[in-house]
């Protein structure tokens, strides 16, 4: 079992009073990651509230601030306690067999546009096996495609625009990856959290966005960006695109600072030091989703 330790800190400046303010910088609690602690420290006197969405389990924090500095500071420690299959056990699953829950996760959306790659994914893609070793292979194409380079894109980047530009961050390798197995019939969600692991080369701690699949009975995790560990990736929030999975959502007028973040693997329970590595196996934090 692997445990992680890590804290954020959000500097804003708010030029008008009663700004709202949405978060989701809360570890997920789910059947394979338990959050040990965790501690909240707001600056301003505010009621804040926090809401757990019952199949995600994003947990999502809303506050309405005063004008002048708001701080958040949110810390925690976290065990994950991976699910792992074997890639040759893990088949796609066909559409008419899906989850009703996983179903929203085949459909285009705002920043993943299968539907204009479809023809793209499956001259690539068609032909390979239905399973984990075709989810790979799309993670792999991107990976090579797209190159890694801070301040390349916007809010506004889509897949599309990632496909053709091949450059970007976490979120626009990570939606390409979502929109082309889409466009091959393959549920794929966003993913944020933040990462241990990732090279030092790359800059300070911070947000990292990934790719969740759904094969067999169950998501696994992929990092397409090829900048991170998944098995050192703890989850915050997931959604169809990083509009639904954003850290910090602002209403008003809000400037603020990049995010002060810390993370380190500590001995577990066991008082053993697990590090997380790369594993050639399929790994994932979610409970077994069956057919309704």
């Amino acid at each position: 079992m692997i445990r992680l330790q890590f804290s954020i800190e959000l500097n804003y400046q708010i030029s008008e009073p009663g700004c709202d303010f949405i978060f989701s910088i809360h570890a997920a609690q789910t059947q394979h990651q338990n959050v040990v602690s965790e501690a909240l420290v707001i600056s301003q006197p505010l009621q804040s509230n926090l809401y757990t969405d019952p199949v995600t389990h994003t947990r999502f924090l809303r506050l309405k601030a005063n004008a002048g500095p708001l701080m958040v500071h949110y810390e925690a420690t976290v065990d994950i306690d991976h699910y792992t299959a074997a890639p040759d056990q893990l088949n796609e699953v066909a559409v008419a067999n899906l989850p009703g829950p996983v179903l929203p996760y085949i459909y285009p959306s705002r920043y993943c546009q299968s539907d204009r790659l479809h023809r793209l994914a499956v001259k690539e893609f068609g032909h390979l096996w239905q399973g984990y070793s075709r989810v790979l292979a799309i993670r792999d194409w991107v990976t090579k495609r797209v190159t890694f380079q801070s301040n390349t894109s916007t809010g506004n980047t889509t897949a599309v625009d990632t496909l053709v530009e091949e450059v970007g961050v976490c979120r626009d390798f990570a939606h390409l990856m979502i929109a082309l197995c889409r466009a091959v019939n393959i549920p794929a969600r966003f993913a944020t959290g933040i990462d241990f692991g990732a090279d030092p080369a790359l800059g300070p701690t911070d947000f990292h966005a990934y790719v969740e699949v759904y094969l067999g009975d169950r998501w696994y995790m992929f990092d397409p960006s090829g900048v991170a560990i998944p098995m050192g990736f703890v989850r915050f929030g997931t959604g169809r695109d990083a509009a639904d999975a954003a850290f910090a959502t602002m209403f008003g007028g809000v400037t603020g600072t990049a995010p002060v973040m810390h993370i380190q693997a500590i001995p577990n329970a066991q008082g053993v030091l697990v590090v997380p590595q790369h594993v050639s196996y399929g790994l994932s934090t979610d409970e077994q989703l069956v057919r309704q």
